[in-house]
Order: structure tokens, then sequence, then C-alpha cells
């Protein structure tokens, strides 16, 4: 028998697959694609219980490794046969494996993870601006855990000392080729820095993008150095 367990709630879908297996104690082998040999989900199907009975395969998350994966769906049809009992655990399903799945499966189910608020990208460039450091390092760490690249991070980051740097040698929005209110909050904002600091901190963000790139920096601690400088 074959049931599949999958989505976004990575945690709702292991405790359901847990829940599944845990009445086969001992006969519960699982495979991941770490631990994974050619081979083994085929002779996985006719495998006999040393213990009496039938044994239940926990297969976690085939789509990590593409040779665990196509041996999986190849042998769906004989999982669901077997007498033993064979559970997937799988992250979001595309419509065509959801489909390929569901043709063979006793029973399939879906655990969504709740949307997360999305992300303010704007904030971690006003934390910038005030030039607050602890609320800056917060929004960094914050900004990763949603899912934006550092890259992306750079960029905004960038995007505000440019506003910086344009209002404190311009003396209008036109003139900077900037809309009014966010060159009114970037010449408030010059306050906060000391002579010449937007611009060395324009040049050491360069530097370590350029150096990380390279390969001569890791970005993710390069940019998170950069943010205790500010």
């Amino acid at each position: 028998m074959l049931y599949v367990f999958y989505g976004t709630d990575r945690t709702a879908v292991r405790d359901a697959a847990k829940k599944h297996t845990v009445t086969y104690g001992a006969n519960v082998t699982t495979v991941d694609d770490v631990s994974f040999a050619p081979g083994e989900v085929a002779s996985s199907v006719g495998a006999v219980s040393l213990f009496g009975g039938s044994e239940c395969f926990l297969l976690d998350t085939p789509s990590n490794d593409d040779e665990f994966f196509t041996e999986v769906k190849s042998h769906l049809g004989d999982m669901a046969e077997s007498g033993n009992t064979f559970v997937i655990i799988e992250g979001p399903l595309l419509a065509e494996a959801k489909r390929v799945y569901s043709k063979y499966a006793s029973a399939m189910e879906e655990f969504a993870a709740e949307k997360a608020e999305r992300f303010n990208s704007f904030a971690i460039a006003e934390a910038l601006a005030k030039k607050d450091k602890k609320q800056l390092w917060v929004l960094l760490q914050e900004s990763r855990r949603a899912g934006l690249r550092d890259e992306e991070i750079i960029g905004m980051l960038w995007w505000q000392l440019k506003a910086l740097r344009l209002s404190k040698v311009t003396s209008s929005p036109d003139e900077a080729g900037m809309k009014d209110y966010p060159y009114k909050k970037a010449k408030q904002s010059l306050r906060n820095f000391k002579d010449g600091e937007v611009e060395q901190l324009s040049r050491s963000l360069l530097e370590l993008y350029h150096l990380a790139h390279q390969g001569m920096r890791d970005m993710d601690v390069a940019l998170e150095e950069w943010a205790l400088t500010v």
C-alpha cells in the first residue's frame, strides 16, 4: 500500500507520516536522499520482515535526489500492490507530480503552511537611514527568513545610500531625479550621519559585494559585519 503526505508545512507533513508509521515499530525503514542506494526501492517491494508481518518503508523526500525520485516513480505501481506499506513524504508538489502519485496512492494528504505576512523590504532601508544598528541587524535576519537573497538586501541598502548621497549634493527632488517624499526623507536622514560617513558606507558595501562575487568573502558573513559598522 502507498500513502503520500506532502505540502509546505513540513512539520505537519512529518508528524502525519510519523503517526501513520508508528504502529509498525521496529519494522519501519527510512530511506532519504543521503541513505538511498540504487535498487533499494525495488528490493523493498518484496522485502520480508525478520520480525514477522509486513514492513513499512518511509521514503523521505525522494524529489531531493534525481535518481531516488526516478526509481520511486518507476515503482509506484509495485508499491501500491505490495504487501508492505510505503509512506512518502514530500514538500509542495507540482500538478504533474500530484497526478502521478494520486494514480497509485491509497491516500494523499496535503498540509499547507499559513502564508506569512509579506516582508516589508523597505523597512531595512529605513533602519539604515535612521542609523539604527540594532533594528538593521534584526531586519537583516528577518529578511533572510522571508526568503530574500543577500543580493536583494544589498540592492535595497544601496538604493538607500544612493538616495542619501544624491540628497546631499542637490537642492531639489528634480535635480536629484527623485520623487518628493523619498527625497525629503533622505534629506532629513542626513543629520544622522557624520560628514563622509554615507560615502564610506557606500564604498564598503560595494566592496563586499564584489569580493563576495569573486569568491574572496562569504557574502552572508560580510553583510552581517557591514551592518554592525553602521
